[in-house]
């Protein structure tokens, strides 16, 4: 039976994964860790490379103090974006994922029914060595212990200047935007257990807001002229500035000519897919030049005549008719 983990590309493989070859297959699984851990988007701050117009819209949201919404496809370094403030200012970073059941609500702050319906059981049981019949006085649903502020809360409450990440935006139903708009305007929100104090910043300084967005819909009038815009394109120049900022970490096993060249048939990829499938993107470019060098890919492997044939294509195609298309 063929060893599943010496079944590789159709180009010869550089690196034997076989069972005999066990001991330097571990090191390798180590050194891959050692690779993915440096794409984390808190350690991937330190090689961001913002244009000269992402700069401007930075700018003008700072000193504005309106949200900053980013735009574009994913991989396009959108969310990278607040890590790489929370590096460049050296201040807290709050973030908020976005999901498809999110409410305005999950960004202020959690119940925990779970809890709060726990302790209400264990309070209706009878208590042990008292009197027959005495119940434990039930929980009280605004009782302070099932509250868990959002990252919202968390934010207006910090004592600084902080980074707050709204991240895709668009995945959430139509009424998530709307229902911020005075959070956002005026930045305060009522306490979830009346008469509590309103949630505000006070005399703290606003957060930085960045909102994310992959364009899955449009976002409502209302929200959008609350913000400032700006849509990141994975342009050549883009490309360019991210392998610069990331060579170093290739070179060991991709020296900088098979990087640039690598690259080049990277564009030639985009360039056959974009009016008829999804591109890879720039988290996708990466995620290939890693493998590259993993194999020790040489310029031959790279220079071959059908981008079909290109070595690890599997990091940049995801639709198998796509690999039609390269032919």
């Amino acid at each position: 039976m063929t060893d599943p983990l010496n079944v590789l590309h159709h180009q010869a493989a550089t690196r034997d994964w076989g069972p005999a070859d066990q001991a330097a297959a571990r090191g390798r699984l180590a050194a891959s860790a050692d690779a993915a851990s440096r794409r984390t988007l808190r350690t991937g701050a330190r090689y961001f490379q913002p244009s000269e117009h992402l700069v401007n819209a930075v700018n003008a949201a700072i000193a504005s103090r309106s949200p900053l919404l980013l735009t574009g496809d994913p991989g396009t370094g959108k969310t990278q974006v607040a890590y790489y403030l929370e590096r460049y200012f050296g201040i807290p970073l709050f973030h908020y994922q976005v999901h498809s059941d999110s409410s305005a609500r999950d960004l202020r702050y959690d119940f925990d029914a779970v809890a709060y319906l726990r302790d209400a059981y264990l309070a209706a049981l009878p208590v042990r060595g008292a009197k027959r019949g005495a119940r434990a006085a039930p929980p009280k649903r605004t009782d302070p212990r099932y509250l868990h502020p959002g990252k919202l809360w968390q934010a207006y409450e910090h004592d600084g200047e902080c980074v707050l990440l709204i991240d895709e935006i668009d995945k959430a139903p139509r009424d998530f935007p709307n229902d911020l708009l005075q959070e956002l305007a005026d930045w305060c929100f009522e306490h979830p257990f009346p008469p509590g104090e309103p949630i505000r910043r006070g005399e703290r300084p606003p957060p930085l807001v960045v909102i994310t967005s992959n364009g899955e819909r449009r976002l409502p009038d209302p929200f959008l002229r609350r913000c400032i815009v700006h849509h990141i394109e994975l342009t050549e120049a883009l490309l360019g500035r991210i392998l610069d900022a990331w060579a170093d970490q290739f070179a060991a096993g991709l020296p900088r000519p098979v990087q640039d060249r690598a690259l080049a048939r990277f564009k030639e990829v985009r360039r056959c897919l974009e009016r008829r499938s999804r591109p890879p993107s720039a988290a996708e470019l990466l995620i290939w030049l890693t493998v590259l060098a993993a194999r020790g890919t040489t310029l031959e492997q790279l220079a071959v005549e059908r981008l079909d044939q290109l070595p690890a294509l599997e990091c940049l195609i995801k639709d198998h008719e796509d690999y039609g298309h390269l032919a």
